[in-house]
């Protein structure tokens, strides 16, 4: 129960509950069944960004092109629909993890074999996935995939759902459980808090850290082409602009869920926990009256807020820990 109460996912709870209650108390009609519908189902995307960011974060990297790459996929997904409009679901959804995956080795590639920084890779990688993404759709003259050139039936996948759960939620929940086990039962998962918590001990340990990064990097590649597709399902409209500023959104969503930026600590179903929180935030915000304007400004106050709180809880432990050994030195 100590545990329980102490840990960042329970505070993420009751600070949901709290938002949830004071907009309910402003507008009754946020906690309808079509409002917790829609907000489960925009949460459902940001929770799958966060779960492949969350990995990244463990070992004490990042990657700032997940909002270029969900573009890509998006815009891809709509432009298989435009030469057969009978295209299976699943080749679509399949299409867009490989070309999402793909993108997540060309970062892992540069950030574990060629040991530049993953701030600075996926900065750069940010503007060239979101350049390639304009390219192509100047290039084949289709600026806008619309709804009704797309097929029906994915369509209807994006918006359905079973026993009233959205289906991408769904999904979401599916990958978040599976991320969860991974990283509690499987060395392999384990591995990565070591490799976040001090890369140069894993190293000599025997860990394959570039190994263990870049194959991080490839799964987190793989969730956002899956968010990208699922996107468009979801919403029907995709252009090149699809994802910008999702960066910022999924970042803060991993560091509010208690994923240290630091590496090593974390879990991912803080991380989506968190995803869920500043998308109901950010939806609250309009029935409080906030100004449209100070909704983007939440996303960099939370981001903040938790950096500044791991900060502290960091240099207090760090504390602590000193007195104990001065207590066993003397």
């Amino acid at each position: 129960m100590t545990s329980l109460l102490r840990s960042r996912e329970t505070g993420i709870v009751i600070a949901l509950v709290a938002v949830v209650a004071a907009t309910t108390v402003a507008n009754p009609s946020f906690l309808s069944g079509q409002g917790v519908h829609d907000l489960f189902l925009n949460a459902s995307i940001i929770a799958l960004l966060a779960a492949g960011q969350c990995l990244l974060v463990i070992t004490r990297n990042i990657d700032l092109s997940v909002g270029s790459v969900m573009g890509l996929t998006a815009y891809m997904s709509g432009q298989m629909f435009l030469g057969n409009q009978g295209m299976p679901m699943i080749l679509v959804i399949l299409a867009g993890i490989g070309l999402g995956a793909l993108c997540g080795a060309i970062n892992g590639a540069l950030v574990a074999i060629a040991k530049v920084p993953a701030l600075v890779v996926t900065l750069g990688t940010l503007y060239v996935f979101r350049g390639l993404d304009y390219a192509w759709a100047s290039a084949t003259g289709v600026q806008q995939v619309n709804a009704y050139q797309m097929s029906p039936s994915f369509l209807e996948f994006g918006s359905g759902s079973v026993l009233g759960i959205p289906n991408l939620t769904l999904i979401a929940v599916v990958v978040v459980a599976v991320i969860a086990y991974a990283l509690r039962n499987f060395s392999s998962g384990r591995e990565l808090y070591a490799i976040g918590s001090n890369p140069d001990a894993a190293r000599l340990a025997g860990i394959p850290t570039g190994r263990r990064v870049f194959t991080t990097f490839v799964i987190s590649g793989g969730l956002v082409g899956l968010a990208g597709v699922l996107h468009a399902a979801y919403f029907g409209t995709i252009n090149a602009a699809v994802g910008s500023g999702k960066e910022l959104a999924v970042v803060a969503a991993v560091v509010v869920g208690g994923v240290a930026i630091f590496g090593g600590s974390g879990t991912v179903i803080g991380a989506a926990l968190g995803a869920l929180l500043l998308t109901t935030i950010t939806s609250a915000l309009p029935i409080l009256g906030v100004p449209a304007f100070w909704q983007r400004a939440v996303d960099g106050a939370a981001l903040l807020v938790a950096i500044s709180l791991d900060r502290t809880v960091m240099v207090r432990l760090a504390a602590r820990l000193q007195r104990e050994r001065n207590r066993a030195r003397a």
